[in-house]
């Protein structure tokens, strides 16, 4: 469950990094975790940081963020590398890392999934595991035409109403995305339906992460 996964019942406050390609990955892959966690954690401190983010998109990004990210404190960061052409900006892409460790000391990362089949998220997933070595960090699925969903480990089950605010947010956002026939609701409640059948959720929704290295240090 989330509250062992993030130790919530010892700790009042929790700093969270997400790491997104594109305007919207960020809530497409893990919004409905963060309005949980919203709901479980008295203080949260969200770094938020979308690498792809230019014109209408960064405006979407922005009010996109600032609704997921309600009432609590927030660093929301939007960069303008070209869509797509992420891996072939590699090196400022590395040098936005490390800027970043230098002033973000995360207790868990949200960041893309390793092996998604889209260039711009493999390259931030793996710039992640380079620069935030001793944090938990949960990988993020997308889904696309591409069909690379994968078997992911670690499941969050959400309340059937976050499930709703979380698409809500999303279609209310995220205009310039709406003709394309993949992005409606349907869409992201069937991958949290099929996510919540899977983890045995009890509303029937789910979202899933990829966690390669887990360290739990219980109390005595």
């Amino acid at each position: 469950m989330l509250n062992v996964i993030l130790d919530t019942t010892s700790r009042k406050g929790l700093t969270v990094l997400c790491v997104g390609a594109h305007s919207d990955d960020i809530e497409i892959g893990c919004g409905g975790t963060l309005l949980r966690m919203k709901s479980m954690i008295s203080e949260l401190k969200f770094h938020w940081v979308v690498f792809s983010a230019a014109g209408k998109r960064a405006r979407e990004a922005q009010e996109s963020a600032e609704l997921f990210t309600t009432g609590c404190s927030k660093d929301v960061v939007l960069k303008q590398f070209r869509d797509g052409f992420l891996p072939y900006n590699a090196a400022d892409v590395k040098d936005c890392f490390e800027e970043l460790k230098t002033r973000v000391e995360p207790d868990v990362v949200f960041s893309h999934w390793g092996g998604d089949a889209h260039q711009d998220h493999r390259i931030l997933s793996e710039l992640t595991w380079n620069t935030f070595r001793d944090q938990l960090i949960l990988e993020y699925e997308i889904p696309k035409y591409d069909g690379d969903l994968g078997r992911p480990n670690l499941f969050v089950p959400l309340d059937s109403s976050i499930a709703e605010t979380k698409v809500q947010y999303l279609t209310n956002s995220f205009v310039s995305q709406q003709d394309k026939r993949w992005f409606d609701r349907k869409t992201f409640l069937g991958l949290m339906r099929i996510r919540g059948m899977e983890s045995n959720s009890p509303s029937g929704y789910a979202e899933a992460f990829y966690a390669r290295k887990v360290v739990l240090a219980p109390s005595v």
